[in-house]
C-alpha cells in the first residue's frame, strides 16, 4: 500500500456515505456503502479476506467518497452509481433491478402497489425505499388502516376484506370520487412525513398489550413502529419528478476553493465532480466565475441549476436560458448542503493530506541532520552507477530539495575513463566531473551527498572530495541486503553504521533517495544497451545468428563471462573453436574505452 493510500485512509470521517474504488487507470471497479466510512474502507486494507476480495484489493490505487446525512441515503447512492458505472466487481445490483416504490394507481378505484420501476402514468410513488421488507410492511399497515381496494380486478361481488373494514367494495356499492380524494390525500400525507401521529397510536396499542401480558401482539406493534421508521427515513437521491438538474456546492479555505457538483438525472444522483482550485477573491464570486467557466465545456444542459445561498446568478440564468435556483427549504436545498457538505470534506482532506506530506519532507530532513549531526540537508545529491560487467558503463545524479525530487537538477553521466566494471573507479570519476563543474561554475553546493554502495564506493568520494577537490561536503553511503533493501548507512569514514529507526521518515526519505536514483541511473543504461547493447555486440560476429545468440547469453550471462570462458565450453552449445575465438576477440575489442564525444541532452536532465 503507497503511503498516498495510508495517507487518505488515515483522513476518512466517521459518517455514512459511498466510497468507489478504482484502478490504476482511474476505472471505478468497486463501489460500496457504508455506515462509518473509516471503519469500512480501512478494512479492506487490513484482515484476511477471500480470493475475490484480495484481487480486488490488489488492483486498488486509489479511492474517493460521498459524504450522506443518512445509511438509506448511502443505500440509494450506491444503487444510482452501480448502474452507472457497472463495476466489475459489483454482483448485487448491476441488472436492471431497483429498490422499491410504494405506488397509488392512478384508476378510478385506486388502490397501493409495491413497484420498482417510476412511469409516467400520473400515479404517485413514494420513495424508493432501501429495505423492502419494511416497505411491504408499510403496505400492508396502510391498507388496514385505509380502505382502499385490494384486488387488481374488480370482482362479482364483495369479498372478506369488506367485512373486516378495509374494502369499500365497489364492486357492490358506488364510492364517491372525493372519498377516494381524501383517502389518498391521508396516505400521501403518511409517506410524505405525516406517519408520527400513527406510529404515536400504535405506541399507545403496544404499552396496552404489554400491560395485559399479550406481549406477541405487542412484539407485532413494535416491529411495525420499526418497519414505519425505516421506511419513512428521509432520502434525497432519489426523487420521482424525473428532472435533470445540477446541484452545485462549495467550501473555500487557506486559499483553495473546492466545488462540489451533483449530477442528477431523472431524479437520481448518478455522479459527482470535485474541482480543488487556487483562488484570490471573495469566495462567492470565484465560485460563481468557476460555474460560469464549467458550461463553457457542457454540451447539455439541465433544466435546473441549484446553487448555495449567497450566490448571484443572474447573468448566468440569462446566458443559460436555465432555471438557476436557490432553494431555502426542502429537498433541493438539502441537496445543496450535501453538496456543500462534501466540499467542505474533499478540502479538509486535500490540507491534511498537504500538511502530512509537508511534515513528512520537511520533517524527515530535520531528523536526517539530527541523526547525522549536521545542519538540515535542504539540498541533498544522490549518485549510482550502472552497467553489465563494464558494458556501457553509465551513473546518474538525482536531487532533492527540501525532501522533494528537483527532476531539473537530475544529471546523467557516461562513463569515459574506466575500463571494466570497476565501481569505485567509477564513482571517482563521477564525483570528480559533478564537483569540478560546481566549483568553476559556482553552483550550489549540496548539504548532502548520498551514495547508493558500501563502504568502498563511499571511501572512493571521500577520496575526491577532499584529497583532490578539498571539499568538505558531508557524505554519506546507502548499502543494500541481498533483496536489494536498504540495509546500512555509513557516514563519512566511521567505521561502524548510523544507528536509524528503520520506520523512521528520515529513513523513508533516504530510501525514497536511493530507489530514485537507481531508477534513474537503470533507465539511462537501458538507453545505452538499446544503441550498443549485448545483443548487438553478438550481431556483430559472424556466423552468430539469433539462435547462436541467445544460446551465448543464456549459457554464459555476460561479456565477462564469455571473454574469460575457456574455448571447450563453447562445444557444449555447439560452437567450434574458430568461431569461440573469434567471439572472444570480438568481445575484447568492444570493452576497450569508447571515444564518443558526450554531448548535452537539452529536452531531459543533463549528460555531462
Amino acid at each position: 500500500m503507497t503511503e498516498w493510500l495510508r495517507d487518505k485512509l488515515s483522513l476518512l470521517p466517521a459518517k455514512p456515505g459511498v466510497y468507489l474504488m478504482k484502478d490504476a487507470s482511474g476505472r471505478v471497479i468497486y463501489v460500496g456503502k457504508a455506515k462509518v466510512l473509516k471503519n469500512r474502507v480501512r478494512s479492506y486494507f487490513s484482515g484476511v479476506h477471500d480470493g475475490k476480495t484480495q484481487l480486488m484489493v490488489s488492483q486498488i490505487r486509489d479511492f474517493e467518497y460521498i459524504v450522506t446525512d443518512t445509511v438509506a441515503e448511502a443505500l440509494l447512492l450506491e444503487c444510482n452509481l452501480i448502474k452507472q458505472h457497472t463495476p466489475q466487481y459489483n454482483i448485487m445490483l448491476r441488472d436492471d433491478k431497483s429498490y422499491p416504490y410504494i405506488k397509488i394507481t392512478n384508476e378510478a378505484h385506486p388502490r397501493l402497489e409495491i413497484v420498482r420501476r417510476v412511469k409516467k402514468d400520473k400515479a404517485k410513488y413514494f420513495g424508493p425505499y432501501p429495505n423492502a421488507t419494511s416497505a411491504a410492511e408499510t403496505k400492508k399497515l396502510l391498507e388496514r388502516l385505509y380502505p382502499l381496494r385490494k384486488c387488481k380486478t374488480l370482482k362479482k361481488k364483495v369479498c372478506l376484506y369488506y367485512h373486516i373494514g378495509q374494502c369499500l367494495a365497489p364492486c357492490e356499492f358506488p364510492v364517491e370520487p372525493t372519498t377516494y380524494a381524501d383517502i389518498t390525500r391521508e396516505i400521501a400525507q403518511f409517506l410524505s412525513g405525516g406517519h408520527t401521529e400513527v406510529q404515536r397510536r400504535l405506541r399507545e396499542r403496544m404499552e396496552a398489550e404489554a400491560e395485559k401480558l399479550n406481549f406477541e401482539r405487542a412484539k407485532e406493534l413494535r416491529d411495525l413502529i420499526q418497519h414505519i421508521d425505516r421506511v419513512m427515513q428521509e432520502q434525497k437521491v432519489t426523487v420521482t419528478d424525473f428532472v435533470d438538474r445540477d446541484v452545485f456546492g462549495y467550501h473555500a479555505d487557506k486559499g483553495l476553493l473546492c466545488v462540489q457538483v451533483f449530477y442528477v438525472r431523472a431524479g437520481k444522483v448518478i455522479e459527482r465532480s470535485v474541482h480543488i482550485v487556487p483562488h484570490h477573491g471573495e469566495p462567492a464570486e470565484d465560485f460563481m466565475s468557476y460555474v460560469e467557466q464549467f458550461y463553457y465545456q457542457q454540451p447539455d444542459i439541465p433544466k435546473e441549476i441549484l446553487l448555495p445561498q449567497g450566490t448571484n446568478s443572474d447573468a448566468l440564468a440569462e446566458w443559460l436560458n436555465a432555471k438557476c435556483l436557490h432553494p431555502q427549504r426542502g429537498m433541493k436545498r438539502q441537496l445543496v448542503e450535501l453538496a456543500c457538505e462534501n466540499a467542505r470534506v474533499a478540502l479538509d482532506e486535500r490540507l491534511r493530506l498537504m500538511e502530512k506530506k509537508m511534515d513528512r519532507t520537511l520533517g524527515a530532513i530535520t531528523e536526517l541532520g539530527e541523526v547525522l549531526a549536521i545542519p538540515v540537508p535542504r539540498r541533498i545529491e544522490a549518485f549510482d552507477n550502472s552497467n553489465i560487467q563494464g558494458a556501457d558503463a553509465v551513473a546518474a545524479m538525482v536531487c532533492f530539495i527540501d525532501g522533494k525530487p528537483a527532476r531539473s537538477e537530475y544529471r546523467k553521466y557516461k562513463i569515459r575513463t574506466v575500463t571494466g566494471p570497476d565501481d569505485y573507479a567509477s564513482m571517482r570519476e563521477v564525483i570528480r566531473r559533478r564537483y569540478t563543474r560546481v566549483l568553476k561554475e559556482r553552483l550550489p553546493l549540496p548539504d548532502l551527498i548520498v551514495i547508493d554502495g558500501g563502504k568502498g564506493q563511499l571511501a572512493a568520494a571521500l577520496d575526491v572530495l577532499e584529497n583532490e577537490l578539498n571539499l568538505d561536503v558531508p557524505v554519506c553511503g546507502l548499502a543494500k541486503d541481498e533483496r536489494h533493501r536498504t540495509k546500512q548507512l555509513f557516514f563519512r569514514d566511521e567505521d561502524e553504521p548510523v544507528q536509524m529507526d528503520r520506520h523512521s521518515q528520515a529513513f523513508y526519505l533516504l530510501e525514497r533517495i536511493q530507489d530514485e536514483v537507481h531508477r534513474f541511473a537503470i533507465t539511462f543504461h537501458r538507453q545505452q544497451r538499446k544503441k550498443t547493447g549485448l545483443q548487438s555486440v553478438l550481431d556483430d560476429i559472424p556466423g552468430v545468428g539469433p539462435q547462436r545468440r541467445k544460446a551465448l547469453l543464456k549459457h554464459f550471462g555476460s561479456l565477462q563471462a564469455i571473454r574469460t570462458a575457456p574455448l571447450e565450453s563453447f562445444q557444449t552449445i555447439g560452437i567450434s573453436r574458430k568461431l569461440a575465438e573469434a567471439i572472444q576477440q570480438h568481445v575484447q575489442q568492444y570493452t576497450q574505452p569508447s571515444e564518443t564525444p558526450v554531448q548535452r541532452d537539452v529536452s531531459g536532465p543533463t549528460i555531462s
